[in-house]
């Protein structure tokens, strides 16, 4: 047997390339924890996301590398782990990535995907917080089942911050926590900037994996607040497939392109994008149009996130407090979200690593 080194085995194993960051393992510090037990070995791989879904691909890579390289008869014990990746100061102390959700019109489902993308993300082990920003129809409180629900104060070092909710695992603001549901908001700009700044920077957010911010419909006083106030780590775009969704789309991602904003696209989810009776789960019937979303994405050149299907389930469970995600039962739309979370994550690396190889370059 080739001898069992340190040496041997990172030699080994930088043969195993990460496949959305295009390098190899060793490369990327992703190796940790190494131990040599005569013919027995053990290491960590250290993902840049728990929710991560090349995460058997890796494994597996990297089992057949020391096979390969090292020797078959080696015992090998892998620790598959995560440390989620951040690429700046994101302003508000202790998250690493803030997630924008949003959408050209209203209408497409935009607080549904955000709901059950920041549950999703916690459902892989991430540490996660939900910002409601859309302050004139805020969806948080009755989609989490919070109605009539107020934040707690804390004293942190002599400052009083607001206590973010928490359920189902996730931290959770909104201004309709601090309205009267029954009446309107009509606030000019200057408050509604104020207020929302307010859901970043008073609240006590701890520390963060990531923080989804549901954006209000179009493009305007919010959108450019949040995004000149925070670096945001990349932007999630919701449409439906027919054309009338999918062009104020285009308005929305060009908003998030402009030089002034210069926020990246992780890519575009298409929601309600077919419809399945519950008693035929195979069947699906594409009553808005098929492909809208993913021929979208296709023609930016982004990521396409997935499809979620029009089911009466989704919006029953938003109406009754718990998000569709944390289902046990069908399987179809708990599928399409955790898979809908898991490839924002993964793009949510990518636009980290991509972002700090150009600090490194220009530094």
């Amino acid at each position: 047997m080739t001898n069992l080194t340190r040496d041997t085995v990172l030699q080994a194993l930088g043969n195993v390339e990460e496949p959305d960051l295009k390098k190899d393992l060793v490369t990327l510090n992703m190796i940790q924890d190494i131990v040599i037990d005569g013919n027995r070995l053990s290491f960590s791989v250290v993902l840049t996301t728990p929710a991560c879904p090349l995460k058997s691909l890796i494994e597996h890579a990297c089992r057949n590398a020391i096979g390969h390289f090292i020797s078959k008869d080696v015992e090998v014990t892998i620790n598959m782990t995560s440390r989620v990746t951040t690429q700046k100061n994101t302003g508000v102390p202790g998250v690493k990535n803030i997630i924008a959700v949003a959408s050209g019109k209203g209408g497409v489902g935009k607080s549904t995907v955000a709901a059950n993308l920041a549950l999703g993300l916690a459902k892989s082990g991430a540490s996660v917080g939900l910002i409601d920003a859309d302050i004139y129809g805020p969806s948080v409180p009755i989609m989490f089942g919070l109605e009539g629900a107020k934040p707690q104060a804390s004293n942190v070092n002599g400052k009083t911050r607001i206590e973010p909710i928490e359920k189902y695992g996730i931290k959770l603001l909104s201004i309709g926590f601090f309205t009267d549901p029954n009446q309107p908001v009509p606030w000019r700009g200057p408050m509604v900037s104020t207020a929302v700044k307010q859901l970043f920077n008073d609240a006590d957010w701890g520390e963060l994996d990531y923080l989804v911010v549901d954006l209000p419909p179009g493009t305007g006083d919010i959108h450019i607040t949040i995004t000149q106030t925070f670096p945001i780590t990349g932007a999630v775009i919701v449409t439906t497939p027919q054309n009338v969704a999918l062009a104020d789309a285009k308005k929305g991602i060009g908003m998030f392109l402009m030089d002034a904003i210069n926020v990246p696209l992780l890519g575009i989810v298409e929601n309600m994008s077919y419809f399945t009776p519950a008693e035929l789960p195979d069947n699906k019937y594409y009553i808005f149009g098929q492909g809208g979303g993913k021929m979208l994405a296709e023609r930016l050149e982004v990521p396409f996130l997935g499809e979620i299907p029009l089911v009466k389930s989704i919006s029953d469970s938003g109406d009754a407090g718990k998000p569709i995600v944390l289902a046990k039962e069908n399987e179809l739309m708990v599928k399409a979200f955790t898979e809908m979370a898991n490839r924002v994550a993964q793009q949510v690396s990518v636009a980290n690593a991509l972002a700090n190889s150009v600090n490194i370059v220009n530094n």
